[in-house]
């Protein structure tokens, strides 16, 4: 069988559109979750030149199972970049579908498959069969039809740990640490944020497509989840501070989570240039009405080395979701500033 070769030769039903054209900027997103699923749906519509770096710290629901269960990485965000990058016709579309499908068992019942995604288990499988992976994420994307490839942001699980604010009963505030991504993405403002192992390895083609791309964007997502992971990783920080490519971010639509409980969109910027001051960001993209102090949130930009492009791009029918033609405009508005 040819599929232990790690070549990818098989072209699904319908082809993969204008995905092998190489037409528009080598753009690398970096995230995780629901965020980076955005970002992806709309840079698709600007380049085929697309890599997505995913973060691997999640630990909860059926990413957490299989990871504790298999010891592998946590395929959820990973599936969750695929399908959006999946191609825009009817083989495409299905098997976006039956990657995102999720397993539930008759009510009342409790099975081994409840709430797993077959995403998940697909790419499990694959990585089993492969014994890589990269490689295991290639055929997926090649199933798909994906428009772009997607990384692990490193090669082993991570685990994400912090110290929780926590009130005391004398006025004093003391702290509590905070261990895995499902705690720490409901903790409140979390301090002394880091990646266990704390020298885990990059993944190198992540690292080498961040060297070669044209822009590198990060956000929106999780701030201290899905955001922050990339700049904790001392690889893939030194690639960011290293590449000649431009850097965009990319800020959330609401700053009232409960990972950033009290934080202003400023204090957000904040937060990456205290982790890395060595990464600067050539234009910060915001909603309007997502920036409160408008001075504040400029000036601090420019504390980055950035430029802010204030843009409509959240959703007319849900002002907490980003709409992917608004976003797209943006990025392309941005792309293409002299």
């Amino acid at each position: 069988m040819t599929i232990f070769t790690g070549q990818l030769p098989l072209v699904p039903p319908g082809g993969r559109a204008a995905a092998q054209d190489g037409a528009g900027p080598a753009v690398v997103a970096l995230g995780g979750g629901h965020g980076l699923s955005a970002t992806l749906s709309a840079l698709r519509l600007l380049t085929t030149s697309l890599t997505a770096v995913v973060t691997v710290a999640d630990d909860g629901g059926s990413s957490g199972r299989l990871r504790q269960d298999f010891g592998v990485l946590p395929p959820g965000d990973l599936r969750m970049a695929l399908a959006a990058l999946c191609d825009d016709t009817d083989w495409g579309r299905t098997w976006r579908d039956v990657m995102q499908h999720r397993f539930r068992g008759r009510p009342g019942g409790s099975g081994a498959l409840d709430e797993h995604a077959m995403g998940n288990l697909l790419i499990i499988t694959l990585w089993e069969l492969l014994g890589n992976p990269v490689d295991g994420l290639k055929w997926a994307g090649a199933l798909l039809g994906a428009r772009g490839q997607v990384l692990p942001m490193s090669t082993v699980p991570l685990t994400i740990e912090g110290e929780a604010k926590i009130p005391g009963t004398d006025g004093e505030t003391g702290s509590r640490t905070i261990r895995g991504q499902a705690q720490c993405a409901v903790a409140g403002e979390l301090e002394n944020v880091r990646l266990i192992p704390q020298d885990a390895p990059a993944c190198a083609e992540a690292l080498s497509a961040i060297e070669l791309a044209d822009w590198v964007v990060l956000g929106p997502g999780s701030w201290y989840t899905s955001v922050l992971p990339h700049l904790l990783l001392p690889e893939m920080r030194s690639a960011l501070a290293s590449t000649p490519a431009r850097r965009a971010l990319a800020m959330n639509l609401t700053t009232e989570t409960k990972e950033t409980v009290g934080m202003s969109a400023a204090d957000h910027l904040r937060v990456l240039r205290e982790y890395a001051p060595e990464v600067g960001f050539d234009v910060v993209i915001a909603d309007p009405d997502s920036v409160g102090d408008r001075e504040e949130f400029i000036a601090e930009a420019g504390r980055l080395g950035a430029e802010v492009h204030l843009a409509t791009v959240r959703s007319p029918r849900s002002a907490a979701v980003h709409d992917p033609l608004r976003l797209a405009t943006a990025y392309h508005e941005v792309f293409n500033r002299k």
